[in-house]
């Protein structure tokens, strides 16, 4: 292959890739299949252009408020308050830990979300974590769960929505147990797992907003 064919094959390789790439991050299910559609905010440090969040196609946002039993969203009252400003409405998530208890994690979460009844429905995030390597056993995580729960739900006065991992509901069988809204995942496509249909469907993990300086999950609502 001379040096020219060489150079106009890298050339082609590297325009497909950001193609691609391009694609992957900025790609959503269509608003005439799907017209309420949100994100995540979650671990974005920077301050949000909340104007320019509302035009990219938002509906609504769910933030990152709390984690285990001390974790605690250090811009959460800040863009809750500017979210409401700018017209979107919000949910507030809470990133369940499996290595601490349930009552210690109700309290922090509780202690961060004003009971307002024309928020969303508050969410529990369950995943198999890195930073938490304890298995117990089923019965003894659906008990923790289900207290979590009550104390939750009691503060808010609505139902919990459930964030589950593909991994965690393999390993606990959380959406047969529990009987609330699915918040399920599949990129692109519908999620394959779940014992009941989602309520839910966060259909890219890292999509980028304007307006947010970090690729952020992306969630549908079933119409």
């Amino acid at each position: 292959m001379s040096i020219r064919r060489f150079a106009l094959a890298t050339a082609a390789l590297a325009v497909l890739a950001a193609s691609l790439w391009w694609g992957k991050h900025s790609w959503r299910p269509s608003d005439d299949a799907y017209p309420d559609q949100g994100f995540v905010l979650a671990d974005v440090d920077a301050p949000v252009n909340w104007a320019l969040v509302r035009g990219d196609g938002a509906d609504f946002v769910y933030m990152l408020a709390s984690w285990g039993g001390n974790g605690r969203s250090l811009r959460f009252h800040a863009d809750w308050g500017a979210a409401d400003k700018a017209g979107l409405r919000r949910g507030a998530v809470h990133r369940y830990s499996l290595c601490q208890l349930a009552r210690d994690q109700a309290t922090n979460f509780i202690a961060m979300v004003p009971r307002d009844a024309k928020e969303l429905p508050p969410a529990i995030e369950l995943d198999l974590t890195e930073d938490c390597a304890s298995r117990p056993a089923r019965a003894v995580v659906l008990q923790e769960l289900a207290s979590f729960v009550r104390a939750v739900e009691s503060h808010l006065g609505k139902l919990i929505v459930v964030k589950v991992s593909k991994a965690f509901d393999a390993e606990y069988q959380v959406s047969r147990a529990l009987d609330r809204p699915l918040w399920l995942s599949g990129f692109f496509f519908l999620p394959t797992y779940g014992e009941r249909p989602w309520v839910m469907w966060q259909a890219n993990d890292a999509r980028y907003v304007d307006g947010v300086e970090r690729a952020v999950p992306w969630v549908v609502v079933r119409p």
